[in-house]
């Protein structure tokens, strides 16, 4: 729907822009590719899953190359906050928190050795977020805060 939205609009500068409109095929791939690509090491290392990446895929097939990119280090972000807010919440912060430790201390053991980490080695879980709504907030939040003209290529 991004790529046919994209070419079948009217002439713009994207959907989240002043003069909104299409961006054309070409930039709606790059921003469906960008999107893949970045999100891709985190399926692959097994910290998302595969509708994760392909949602962020989307989003960039919608926004194109620049405002992907934008819309992605949001959403870590969000990630982030969303993700040690929900674990204070169920009450597992203290674990998540030593078991953030703990990757980042055997990762490096890893890498120092010559091997490349996997989260497959990862202490017990202290449970699961759904990433989507991390996806979902970061990039409206990228949006609302691009609309505001803060953004210095907006």
């Amino acid at each position: 729907m991004g790529i046919l939205l994209n070419v079948f609009m009217p002439e713009g500068f994207g959907f989240a822009s002043r003069l909104p409109g299409g961006l054309g095929f070409l930039s709606a791939i790059e921003g469906l590719a960008i999107g893949l690509v970045v999100m891709l090491p985190m399926y692959l290392l097994r910290a998302m899953g595969a509708g994760d990446v392909k949602l962020m895929a989307m989003v960039g097939a919608f926004l194109g190359p620049e405002d992907v990119l934008g819309a992605i280090l949001a959403t870590f972000v969000a990630g982030g906050v969303l993700s040690l807010a929900y674990a204070w919440k169920i009450g597992v912060l203290r674990r998540t928190l030593q078991n953030i430790r703990f990757i980042l201390y055997s990762g490096a053991v890893k890498i120092a050795g010559g091997s490349v980490p996997t989260l497959e080695d990862a202490p017990e879980t202290a449970g699961k977020f759904p990433y989507a709504v991390a996806i979902a907030v970061g990039t409206l939040g990228y949006l609302v805060w691009k609309s505001t003209g803060k953004a210095g290529w907006a």
